[in-house]
């Protein structure tokens, strides 16, 4: 096996350079440790941009996915296979949905999400004309050329040429704006969909404020625009429910998931009600409308099976509820130590930041110098996205870093 300073150096010659990747190779991990090839050990405050929910190696976990690869790992969706059902009917049971349709990944969900709106308004609705998504200023939706249309951050669409369109932007939690937008010109509606996250996490750990959520379902129903709740990072438990939605008990038409449904394992799903369901389903004679050739494949869907058993066998979306209350408060008094340094503590359950002053980059990377791996949301926050099984001396420990670390004046405002 090769070094950490050569596959680095391997690295730098083979591999696109897309992303700014930290100078470390991880090799293994436990719970909510892991290690790089050097030896050190890090505490993983990331869980993977908040996909490993269940911590790294879960002995349960890992034996029920080595135990389908030796069963079934691919057949294709010209035919059943037992575990897709099964975590379709997981969903089902947990939300407000009554059909799934799987994918890879989150960007893919959302691009499903997006071709559901368009068909149903078309061929559902009988109204071609609404083809117009909605979207809010500062939301991430994935980095496919259709998702990266929708993303209300100008950033990710820069030098690629013209996007997806008509796409209309908006501000986030403002319901006035929302219903000039769903009106459309001269009171006819053009949308065939809103598209809302409810915690924007790549725009900063934004929470929706009250009532926002409940505001955009009357409005949808008012309009009959489909409204779609983007909970690739808010799904699964990450916010102390089984979905961000629930907090406010507001059901969207759609909803799309991914990250944490396979506890590491790529997987992507559509969830929607059985009237927007019908944007997808083939007609007689027609082409199938979508598809995914690996999606919903055995192998993905039964990692999906074990994350849903684990988290009810275990408790683990009541731990993340405590174990969120515990961190946001410990962040909270971030902001009274470093006044001018630390400008807020956001989040809910186990999406939680601190917006600082100055630059969160150098925040990560001192912490990371450390023992301590945290991420980047947004302009200026610092995330926490930890393993669901994380206890309270994990979080001790990784405050007690990270206030070490601004102590020090990392992420200050120069």
């Amino acid at each position: 096996m090769p070094t950490q300073a050569e596959l680095l150096a391997i690295a730098d010659k083979v591999l696109v350079k897309n992303y700014r990747q930290q100078p470390i190779v991880l090799e293994r991990g436990r719970g909510c440790e892991v290690w790089d090839l050097a030896g050190a050990r890090y505490l993983d405050m990331t869980a993977g941009i908040a996909v490993c929910g269940l911590g790294h190696a879960h002995p349960t976990f890992t034996a029920r996915v080595a135990e389908q690869l030796a069963r079934l790992v691919h057949v294709s969706n010209l035919y059943f296979n037992d575990q897709q059902i099964l975590a379709a009917k997981a969903i089902v049971e947990r939300s407000f949905a009554s059909r799934v349709f799987f994918c890879n990944s989150g960007g893919e969900a959302n691009e499903g999400a997006m071709k559901l709106a368009r068909r149903y308004q078309a061929v559902v609705a009988e109204a071609p004309h609404r083809v117009t998504f909605i979207s809010t200023h500062g939301s991430f939706h994935g980095r496919t050329f259709a998702t990266v249309g929708i993303t209300g951050q100008p950033k990710y669409r820069e030098g690629f040429g013209p996007g997806i369109g008509p796409v209309e932007f908006i501000t986030y939690g403002d319901l006035a704006a929302a219903e000039r937008a769903l009106a459309g010109p001269d009171g006819k509606p053009t949308a065939c969909a809103i598209i809302v996250e409810p915690i924007q996490a790549e725009g900063g750990i934004v929470v929706a404020p009250p009532g926002y959520l409940a505001g955009l379902r009357a409005l949808c129903d008012a309009t009959g625009t489909l409204l779609i709740f983007d909970e690739v990072q808010t799904g699964i438990g990450r916010t102390g429910a089984w979905f961000g939605y629930q907090h406010d008990d507001v059901a969207p038409d759609v909803m799309t998931l991914a990250k944490g449904l396979g506890g590491g394992v790529p997987i992507g799903a559509v969830a929607c009600s059985e009237k927007a369901a019908a944007g997808l389903a083939a007609l007689p004679g027609g082409a199938v409308p979508h598809a995914s050739t690996f999606g919903g494949n055995a192998l993905a869907c039964a990692a999906a099976n074990a994350v849903f058993d684990i988290l009810e066998r275990e408790g683990l979306i009541e731990r993340v509820a405590q174990a969120g209350q515990y961190l946001g408060g410990q962040l909270e008094q971030l902001v009274d130590v470093f006044p001018g340094h630390v400008l807020e503590a956001r989040g809910r359950g186990l999406l939680r930041g601190i917006a600082v002053a100055g630059a969160p980059t150098d925040v990560v990377a001192a912490c990371r110098q450390k023992g301590l791996l945290l991420s980047v949301a947004g302009a200026n926050v610092v995330r926490f996205a930890p393993p669901y099984v994380v206890e309270r001396a994990h979080l001790d420990e990784a405050v007690g870093i990270l206030k070490g670390v601004l102590a020090s004046g990392a992420g200050a405002k120069k």
